[in-house]
Parts: C-alpha cells; structure tokens; sequence
C-alpha cells in the first residue's frame, strides 16, 4: 500500500516531516473511502481519483488524472464518475463524520454559499445562464449550493447539492436523459441549504450557529424553520427584506436610513488576508420570539473606509449573547469564499467533464474528501503557539490517533 500512496506526494507548505507521515494520513481517508466501492476496479479507480486530485497537476481533468496514476486512458475514471456502482450521499455522510471527528467544536458555524461552474453548451446537468457570482454577471454554468463547516480547528466543505432552474425540472425528458432521479423537483437556492442544514441537524453535527448571505437571509421560510429548531444564526438581509420592530413591519432600508451618528462599536470581524477585519457595529432589538430566553436583533456593519456602506444581519440567539460573539459569526461567513477559493485551485473542484447528474455529485463528493484531508492536515500541524487552546469538550479521538498510538508513532 505505501508504495501506491507514494505516488501522490505530500502537498508543500504542510510540514509533514517523511513519505510515511503523508501514507498515514491517507490510509486513514483510504479506510474511510474504499468500503464504499464493492469492486476491486472501482476501489482502484477511487483511490487512484483522490490521489489525482491530491496531485500538483495543473488543470485535474480526465487525461492528466489518468497521466499522474499511470493510466493510458481516462476511461475508468470516467466509469468511476458515470456508470459504477457506489453511494455518492453515503460517501458524503462518512465525509461529514470525518471532519467532525477531527474539526468538531459545540462552538462551529455552519455557513451557506453557492458558487459557480462556467461550462459550455446546454448538455450539463442544470446548466443554464444565470448569475454566477465566481463570474460576477450573468453567465452560461451551473450552480451548486454548500454547507461549509468553520470551527477554531480549521473550515471545510461539509455538503453539497446541484441547483436545477425551473428550465430544468420542467423539462422532464431533459432531466432524465441527464441522469436526475424523478424525484427531484425544483428547489430554491434556501430549500436546498434547508435540506443540507437537516442532514447536518439529523447527524448531530456540533454547531451553535448558523450563517449566510442575502440569498438565505431573506428567505423568512428558512430563518423560521432555523427558530424552530432552537438554532441561533446570523443572516445577512438585503434592504428590500422586512422585519418587525416596535410592533410593525419596517423595511430595512428605511431602518438603515434612519440610523444615527452615535452608538456605534468597533469590532473585527476576524482576521482576513491583511490582518484584522474592523468594522463598525450597531445592533437593533426585534421582535421577540415566543422562545422566552431568546432575543431577535437587527445587526448593522459599517465600513470605515466609507461609512455609507451598510450591511445589515437578523439575528437569533440566546438573550445573553455578546455582540461580539455576534460579530465573530457574522465575520465567519468569509470562510466559505476561501474554501471554494482553495478548493478549485488546490484539488480540482471545478476542472470535472461530467454532464450527468450523478457524474457531478460523484466528482464534487470526491473533491471534498480530498479538500477535507488538507483541511485536517493544516490543523494538526499548526505550530503549538497558534494552536487554539481547547476550552470546551474535546472531539473524539480520530481512528489515525489510535492507530499511531499503537505502533508508538505518536511525538
């Protein structure tokens, strides 16, 4: 086994000290991984994927994936992807226990975002031209909505799923010769993060918060549902959205137009790419919950740079929650842009030629995993100074920690 994994060398900038340290790690992802594929080919073709994608190749398609496991064509991977027998949901539960083993913090925030695949032609799954925010215009791509997970331990992609435009589910020829299962009907960008927030819920992943733009914040249905579940959150709101305060319904707008000079604190965000991210804050009372120890809130932040730049935040949480626990959640929602970021340049998140339905969900699954392994890697290597002290439960030992204790490879 360490002479295949020796083939995918570890990635730089990791500190991992020899070739053996690297296999350990990815014999622990390989344990967690091949159970799922009954064929030897297809355990073959997996790992041989997780590795290509684990690659410093540039552009992680079919032929180059092939080109760096030593294969003459890119056909098994392809049949891996389109046409082989495996699970991609029950390889992306494993995927979220995997991270919660070793990120896991009562602490976390789970953040919402979708981003963009720009492709050619009209055969893909779901694509269609819509707004593409990694474009930034109206572009020809797909969609796919994330759940992302942020503790102090690290931030990774948790879930996945593949927006479909009325076009699509109206079409149900279409949807079939692609691969959607029948029973897939439209759901909007929020009805998608609902059904990835249950999945996370129904598992118990830890988290005390949840958080995303405007696309979910203004989705009353979700904030709603989130009350309902006793789960706090920090949701961005754009002008148009409406709230109740002091008895009736104000546009936010209106509410941000009408905010004073005074009152104002400032707080960071977090640390971003140049240091510490300073804004200032003002935060609003709401109308109350029915739930008796809870509070709603209009959170505002304000540029320094130019204080006409205001984005507002609805809040739900804990009556004796602090503003800048608020402000650190708030602040949080970045993590998610810099998981796709490093995603798509570090192991191919985008670079996939699949149209299909399951093609897509396969690839990103995939994807994930290999993202999840570096994520962890970063964690368990930071320096002791930077490491954040444990003030809480402690995640429970990784299957890895035991295997290393037990050939006495612990430092």
């Amino acid at each position: 086994m360490e002479s295949r994994q020796e083939q995918c060398p570890a990635p730089g900038g990791l500190g991992l000290e020899t070739v053996r340290e690297w296999s350990l790690w990815l014999t622990e992802v390989e344990r967690w991984l091949l159970p799922h594929f009954a064929r030897r080919e297809a355990r073959r073709h997996a790992w041989a994927s997780i590795r290509g994608l684990l690659s410093p190749v540039e552009r992680k398609n079919g032929w180059q994936l092939a080109e760096v496991n030593g294969d003459a064509t890119p056909y098994g991977l392809q049949h891996l992807l389109g046409r082989a027998q495996w699970d991609a949901e029950a390889v992306r539960d494993d995927l979220r226990t995997y991270l919660v083993q070793h990120l896991g913090d009562p602490r976390a925030v789970l953040v919402l975002d979708e981003t963009g695949f720009l492709t050619k032609g009209q055969q893909s799954v779901g694509v269609a031209r819509q707004y593409s925010g990694t474009a930034g215009r109206v572009e020809n791509g797909q969609i796919g909505v994330f759940l992302a997970y942020a503790s102090v331990y690290g931030h990774a992609l948790l879930d996945r799923a593949l927006y479909l435009p009325k076009a699509w589910t109206d079409d149900r020829a279409r949807c079939q010769h692609a691969g959607v299962p029948a029973e897939q009907l439209f759901a909007t960008k929020p009805q998608l993060a609902r059904q990835m927030l249950q999945r996370a819920f129904a598992a118990g992943t830890p988290a005390a918060w949840v958080t995303g733009d405007s696309v979910y914040g203004d989705d009353r249905q979700l904030r709603v549902w989130l009350e309902e579940q006793d789960h706090a959150y920090v949701m961005a709101v754009s002008g148009k959205e409406y709230v109740w305060r002091a008895g009736r319904q104000h546009q936010v707008k209106s509410i941000l137009a009408a905010l004073v000079p005074e009152g104002w604190t400032r707080l960071s965000a977090g640390d971003g790419a140049k240091g510490p991210r300073w804004y200032d804050w003002m935060w609003l009372s709401l109308a109350a919950p029915w739930q008796p120890d809870w509070r709603r809130w209009l959170l505002v932040r304000r540029s320094l740079s130019d204080p006409t730049e205001l984005t507002a935040y609805v809040v739900f949480a804990p009556h004796a929650t602090p503003l800048a626990t608020v402000v650190q959640v708030a602040g949080s929602r970045w993590t998610i842009e810099q998981c796709f970021e490093e995603a798509k340049g570090a192991v191919g998140l985008d670079h996939y030629e699949v149209r299909s339905w399951p093609g897509w969900h396969r690839h990103i699954t995939l994807a994930l995993w290999a993202y999840a392994l570096l994520t962890v890697l970063r964690a368990v290597q930071r320096p002791p100074e930077e490491a954040p002290k444990k003030t809480l439960a402690q995640p429970a030992p990784s299957s890895l920690a035991a295997f290393k204790a037990a050939r006495g490879l612990c430092h």
